[in-house]
């Protein structure tokens, strides 16, 4: 799968990812694009079919409601960098599982990702 990382989130997580080899992962402080708008992201995401990997779900989500299609939405609660990381493979193991074993590129579209108070990931259709 690929990854945006939102800058909100440690740019190590990013760098962690991609480390396994098993996904593609980016941060915008290695594309030298901090600072975008939120708007801005969702519309690089959705062109470079990169799930959103943030701690802003509020505003994310409310865009993706925006958008006919986008490639998927991953809330993550606050944490250390890895704490996100360890989260984040947590929530790619569940998507496997969602999507009967498969993690291709289009394993989130239009949908959200989120970890639930007991700690467990819901996945649900967004928008």
């Amino acid at each position: 799968m690929r990854f945006f990382i939102d800058e909100c989130v440690s740019p190590g997580v990013a760098a962690l990812l991609a480390k396994t080899g098993e996904h593609v992962a980016f941060h915008p402080l290695h594309l030298g694009r901090l600072g975008e708008p939120d708007h801005v992201v969702l519309d690089r995401a959705i062109a470079e079919a990169a799930v959103i990997v943030t701690f802003n779900g509020r505003d994310f989500r409310a865009l993706c409601r925006r958008s006919d299609i986008h490639p998927g939405l991953v809330i993550l609660p606050q944490g250390s960098r890895v704490e996100s990381f360890l989260r984040l493979l947590v929530v790619i193991e569940r998507v496997c599982a969602f999507n009967g074993g498969s993690l291709g590129n289009d394993a989130l579209v239009n949908h959200v990702a989120e970890f639930e108070a007991d700690g467990s990931v819901s996945i649900s259709p967004l928008p």
